[in-house]
């Protein structure tokens, strides 16, 4: 049995004398409900039990407590905490920048690495720079953005529309 109350870090979760209310909704750790009590009663019907009062929902009113083993009850919330970490699907990101003055053949190069990529399953940035006095001529980026938006159309949806960051032009791809 623990007399003191603990925190999880972040949420801070009432335990034993940390909770405030002067009467609580009470839950059995066997799920029974026990009604509204004061948090005296709840305390020492838990410290009968040999078991922790825990504030499962501290804002309504009253606060629901619940009689259980405070050390399990948060090992199961780590563990739920884990296993929904686990399944969350992680998106990478790859990241080609192209200069405006890009030759054809370097182009068709970037171009034929940013389709095995989309095949591979990445999401892809695609950033096309303005140097020095380039930033005069956005109607070329924006025929450079044009042909690479028509080569990659195949294997990719523009996730975001080509748009003007500072100096250079972003537009990013997923895989389809």
């Amino acid at each position: 049995m623990s007399l003191i109350a603990r925190d999880t870090g972040k949420d801070t979760i009432n335990v034993n004398e940390k909770v405030r209310a002067r009467e609580v909704r009470l839950i059995a750790d066997d799920g029974r409900q026990l009604g509204v009590v004061s948090t005296s009663e709840a305390l020492r019907m838990a410290r009968e039990q040999e078991l922790d009062l825990v504030e499962v929902s501290p804002k309504t009113v009253p606060p629901v407590c619940k009689i259980m083993d405070y050390g399990k009850f948060k090992y199961q919330l780590a563990k739920k905490a884990h296993d929904a970490k686990k399944k969350q699907a992680v998106v990478h990101l790859k990241e080609m920048k192209l200069g405006l003055k890009i030759e054809e053949h370097d182009l068709q190069f970037k171009i034929k690495h940013l389709r095995e990529f989309l095949e591979e399953g990445y999401k892809i940035k695609v950033i096309i720079m303005f140097k020095g006095r380039e930033i005069l001529h956005i109607d070329m980026g924006e025929k450079l953005a044009t042909k690479i938006i028509e080569a990659l159309k195949d294997l990719g949806a523009i996730e975001q529309r080509s748009r003007f960051d500072g100096r250079n032009i972003v537009m990013i791809f997923a895989p389809l």
